[in-house]
């Protein structure tokens, strides 16, 4: 299963920084790694993972993929906890949402 989270335009993107320490605010250890195919977040004790667009040390958008038996409960809901308290939206069939 996987939840995309975005910037609403009205907000400007995030930086790097700001996104991890919103992660580790919420009690998660995060990992960021730069590959040549794209820019991974990985939570010590997790199997989830967060595949994030980043240019220049910003973003605005990204996809939380659940790992097995981590749909619902943590780390997803202190991963949604953490963008929502940057601004962040998450995005769905129905549109946008309001993260808490």
């Amino acid at each position: 299963m996987e939840t995309i989270v975005k910037v609403p335009e009205s907000v400007p993107p995030s930086t790097l920084v700001e996104i991890l320490a919103a992660l580790r605010k919420e009690h998660l250890v995060p990992r960021h790694e730069s590959k040549t195919w794209g820019d991974w977040i990985y939570l010590e004790c997790y199997n989830t993972v967060i595949s994030i667009e980043v240019n220049h040390a910003l973003s605005s958008s990204a996809t939380i993929e659940h790992g097995d038996g981590e749909e619902d409960g943590e780390p997803v809901a202190s991963i949604l906890r953490a963008f929502g308290k940057l601004g962040w939206h998450g995005l769905d069939d129905d549109g946008e949402f309001t993260l808490t």
